[in-house]
């Protein structure tokens, strides 16, 4: 992002562009590379689907289109620090709570390049909110995220891959806390998990 823009522009669609550049598991070795864009709309997704979920069988009242929306921005500050893989980025607390501090001044550098009278509407989709129900759904667009992962790694396993076995433990082993306290979760992975992985003809 070196450089003078020219003067009235902004560049900051054009950085959220480059979403598709950041590939994700770049430790692992991948029988289809995944890029951050591609995550990035299936936790728009779940999380948009988990919040259904929630209003229409557990009686909330939660904002849909929020969820989708912060799934959508969650990981946008990777496109100036990259994708940092798990094991680095949790395996130290020290270290885990460094990156989160990278990953606040990657997101503020990226909002700093939106106009001024911008701003403000568009900050709200990289950050949830206060209050019950905004951090209810800041929980499920996590647990999106950990779906999406998941995913990941049936995808790879149906492929042939076993490198991703590691993988696929550990989210299960995160996805399992999140079941017991997200109900969403539970019936997400019930219902919608298993026929991920077939063919076109086999879920039609």
């Amino acid at each position: 992002m070196a450089g003078p823009q020219p003067e009235g522009t902004s560049p900051f669609l054009a950085i959220l562009s480059r979403l598709k550049y950041i590939e994700r598991w770049s430790l692992m070795r991948n029988s289809r590379p995944e890029n951050l864009s591609e995550h990035s709309l299936e936790v728009a997704m779940i999380a948009h689907a988990l919040c259904v979920i929630a209003n229409v069988r557990h009686g909330r009242h939660l904002d849909e289109s929020r969820a989708a929306l912060l799934g959508m921005y969650h990981d946008a500050s990777e496109i100036i620090t990259g994708d940092m893989p798990t094991p680095v980025k949790y395996g130290d607390g020290r270290l885990r709570d460094a990156y989160k501090d990278v990953e606040g001044r990657a997101r503020r550098r990226l909002l700093d390049t939106l106009p001024a009278d911008l701003r403000p509407a568009l900050e709200r989709a990289f950050v949830a909110g206060e209050g019950e129900d905004e951090r209810y759904v800041a929980r499920l667009v996590k647990a999106a995220d950990r779906l999406s992962a998941l995913i990941k790694c049936l995808e790879e396993r149906a492929c042939g891959n076993s490198e991703f076995v590691t993988a696929e433990e550990a989210t299960r082993k995160k996805l399992r806390r999140m079941r017991q306290e997200l109900p969403e979760v539970d019936e997400f992975m019930d219902e919608f998990l298993p026929p991920y992985g077939r063919t076109l003809d086999q879920l039609l």
